[in-house]
């Protein structure tokens, strides 16, 4: 009889976490509207919850992706006219992503696609429980980006 392998929590949490991102990114991409992929949902979210005029630098390190990865995706959004990238009239190296009307249109029918499995993730936690993961989580993130 081959022995068990008994995993250790911490390949256990990183599993996990791993499975979830996984699944998240599975249900979202199924409900995106034709033409928008997940990387390009992930920025306009991101504009959307911080605000217009980011750098595609600050993007690209928010969103952990590649600055060629964001360069790639911040042009097919702009192609799609769901974004604008303009230089900054301050510093004029620097360039600045802006949401279009389009892009908020884009993102509203993304959400709204999304909407009924958040409903469904709400009804299968609680609040509590949501918040009770938080501090964990939030540790675990912030130690693995200091350890090098």
């Amino acid at each position: 009889m081959p022995a068990v392998i008994e995993e250790h929590p911490e390949v256990q949490v990183f599993d996990e976490i791993s499975m979830i991102e996984h699944g998240v990114r599975m249900a979202v991409t199924r409900a995106l509207p034709v033409g928008l992929t997940y990387p390009q949902y992930e920025v306009l979210s991101l504009i959307m919850r911080r605000g217009d005029e980011l750098t595609p630098a600050a993007i690209s390190e928010a969103l952990k992706m590649t600055p060629a990865a964001i360069t790639h995706t911040l042009q097919r959004l702009e192609a799609n006219a769901l974004v604008s990238v303009e230089g900054c009239t301050v510093d004029r190296r620097r360039k600045l992503v802006r949401i279009t009307s389009g892009g908020r249109e884009a993102y509203g029918r993304a959400m709204a696609a999304i909407r009924p499995k958040v409903e469904k993730l709400r009804e299968g936690f609680t609040q509590r429980e949501f918040r009770e993961a938080l501090p964990f989580l939030r540790a675990l993130r912030v130690w693995m980006a200091e350890v090098p």
